[in-house]
């Protein structure tokens, strides 16, 4: 479990470079400058949760099924949270209105939180 986890951690963070970069050059004479904020935090979401996984994956005292369930829910919410931003901000290059799916960005957002709080929760309940 934890190289599955340490693969996505890599490719999220790879991902997010490549994003980042192609928001700052590429995007940057193409989207407004919200519509660039709001890309820019889907980057920044994403890489946060590349080294949240980089950290879980370190962790030898986190039970497996706790691994499994913070792996899935960050993998949901990274999908939801910052493919969504990325889909509803690019609409003026893909040309398609990505609106319908905006109600998947709380979603991804409530399911990193939840991913957080189990880890949190975990520890909370574990002796010292």
């Amino acid at each position: 479990m934890e190289r599955k986890i340490i693969i996505t951690a890599a490719i999220f963070g790879m991902l997010a470079i490549i994003l980042g970069a192609f928001g700052a050059h590429a995007l940057k004479a193409i989207l407004t400058p919200e519509q660039l904020t709001s890309f820019e935090t889907g980057v920044r979401y994403q890489m946060y949760h590349a080294f949240f996984l980089f950290f879980v994956a370190s962790r030898t005292e986190l039970p497996l099924k706790t691994l499994k369930v913070i792996y899935n829910l960050v993998l949901a919410g990274v999908l939801s949270f910052s493919g969504s931003i990325f889909l509803l901000t690019t609409k003026n290059v893909t040309t398609i209105d990505f609106k319908i799916i905006g109600f998947v960005t709380p979603i991804g957002g409530f399911l990193l939180i939840f991913a957080w709080l189990v880890l949190l929760l975990t520890f909370f309940k574990k002796k010292s």
